[in-house]
């Protein structure tokens, strides 16, 4: 379903049919009132920037007369709010866009709600990268369990595991419910398999020769490979804030190829990417 669209006796049923399940606002409009134009314009606007909260179904009144007879509209502008077929809420005349949104809100899922539902869709299709976007929008509004939880599962599809581990490090006793339980099952089960021999051999080379560059670069590689990409930034970043230089000049080529492995999106890689900026400026 669209966002913004025109009602017609055509589709006036399945706008109705929309509105059983989500909220749908109708603006009662005409070309002879300017004053109704600039309100349809102002609710065109909101609806696309605020787009899955709610439908904006416009009523061209000089068209559509039987539409406005059935709501019995006396004069434009008037807005509807729509929900399971019934007008639930509306007013008549004109509102500025801070009143319309207090009207709204009182009706409408909350930006984050539906963000983490389309989150949970991009899931349920394995999804992650998408998913992730709308979860750390849904995290930075609303940091409950709810959204806390399914930003740990989605962390843990990426294979980023110490942000699924900080994640579910921050929910409360109260909210360890089955579903963390798995979270925490299945975060142990990455981390065990993660712990390679090669790592685990690697990491005491490096303890017996702590100077050796070239050996702490294998164990970043592998560290990297096993997605335990914050524990080899902050392996390699420790020689590079000697001398960024280290190693005939390797060693930073490895740390941004693991940034740009991450890509500009990811939060860990940007943290590095700042550290390793103040280093060269």
């Amino acid at each position: 379903m669209e966002t913004v669209l025109e009602l017609t006796k055509e589709n006036i049923q399945q706008i109705v049919d929309v509105s059983m399940k989500q909220i749908v606002v109708l603006s009662f409009w005409s070309q002879q009132s300017p004053e109704s134009v600039g309100l349809c314009q102002t609710l065109t606007s909101m609806a696309q920037k605020q787009s899955g909260r709610f439908v904006l179904a416009k009523v061209d009144c000089d068209r559509e007369m039987e539409i406005a007879n059935y709501f019995q509209i006396q004069n434009v502008p008037t807005t509807l709010v729509l929900s399971e077929g019934k007008p639930i809420d509306g007013f008549a005349g004109s509102q500025d866009e801070g009143q319309i949104s207090a009207m709204l809100d009182k009706h409408l899922p909350a930006q984050w709600e539906l963000q983490l539902n389309q989150a949970k869709n991009h899931l349920a299709l394995h999804e992650f990268e998408p998913a992730l976007v709308l979860l750390k929008q849904a995290f930075a509004e609303s940091p409950n369990a709810e959204v806390t939880l399914v930003y740990a599962d989605a962390q843990l599809m990426a294979g980023e595991f110490a942000s699924a581990t900080q994640l579910l490090d921050s929910v409360g006793l109260a909210d360890q419910d089955s579903y963390y339980q798995s979270l925490k099952a299945k975060l142990a089960l990455a981390l065990d398999a993660a712990d390679t021999p090669e790592i685990r051999q690697l990491q005491q080379a490096v303890e017996s020769e702590p100077s050796n560059i070239a050996v702490l670069m294998e164990l970043v590689k592998a560290l990297h490979q096993a997605k335990r990409n914050e524990e080899a930034l902050e392996l390699l970043f420790a020689p590079l804030s000697k001398d960024i230089t280290v190693e005939n000049g390797d060693a930073k080529k490895l740390f941004l190829e693991i940034l740009t492995a991450l890509g500009q999106s990811n939060a860990l890689a940007n943290q590095y990417r700042r550290k390793l900026y103040s280093l060269l400026y």
